[in-house]
């Protein structure tokens, strides 16, 4: 990976995901397929600053869509879960990105 914007394609703001953020400090993001756990904590602790605990990552599998009678599958893609460490102020997605 050339820059952390390579590892770290967009935060996931979804309901799931807002809410991990308020009670238990977690970060959610798309991330590279190819990125590792350790890339990920220092791409993170870069861009934002903070210090990360831990990272949890999952491949998410693409889902079927259909047009009219062709049908295809989307393209798998990588998800990580960021915790940050006690103490850390944690991150607002419209002020740092």
């Amino acid at each position: 990976m050339s820059t952390i914007y390579d590892v770290i394609k967009r935060p996931i703001i979804t309901e799931k995901g807002l809410t991990l953020k308020e009670n238990l400090h977690t970060l959610c993001f798309e991330v590279s397929d190819k990125a590792s756990k350790q890339q990920i904590q220092e791409a993170v602790e870069r861009l934002f600053k903070v210090k990360v605990q831990a990272v949890r990552t999952m491949t998410v599998p693409g889902k079927l869509r259909r047009r009219g009678r062709y049908s295809g599958y989307r393209s798998d893609w990588k998800k990580a879960y960021v915790t940050l460490r006690e103490g850390e102020k944690m991150i607002e997605y419209g002020e740092n990105m």
